[in-house]
């Protein structure tokens, strides 16, 4: 088993995986994009998620949105579905993914189909359907 597994479910460390990105490396992918969110919620790492989210979706409260999603929920584990499009020299891409967590006590799975928007050379959040 790997020492500080990721928790995006690459089967690579942290610091060789969402670590890179969360250091401001821009993700190559939307796949990997959405893996580096599920990671930065699991680490609370708010920034990280805003800055990630396309400029053109951002509301006014979206810090205060993604800050109160960190602090109520455990996320444990994270699936993905499946991903359309959203490759090194793609513009748009679409990745479902299924994410399990606790919240007071209680399991729960978040299931969803994001969307992902090419923002200069930067893969962005743009915003996802839930099941």
């Amino acid at each position: 088993m790997i020492k500080n597994m990721c928790p995006c479910g690459s089967e690579k460390s942290y610091e060789a995986c969402c670590e890179v990105y969360h250091k401001h490396l821009n993700a190559p992918t939307c796949e990997a994009l959405m893996r580096s969110r599920y990671s930065a919620f699991v680490f609370s790492l708010v920034d990280y998620l805003f800055e990630t989210t396309h400029p053109s979706y951002r509301s006014k409260t979206l810090k205060e949105e993604i800050a109160f999603t960190c602090k109520g929920l455990a996320w444990t584990g994270l699936s993905v579905l499946e991903t359309w499009q959203g490759g090194l020299s793609d513009k748009v891409g679409k990745v479902s993914f299924r994410a399990t967590f606790v919240q007071e006590g209680r399991e729960g799975v978040h299931v969803e189909h994001s969307r992902f928007k090419r923002f200069g050379k930067a893969w962005m959040y743009v915003d996802g359907k839930v099941e």
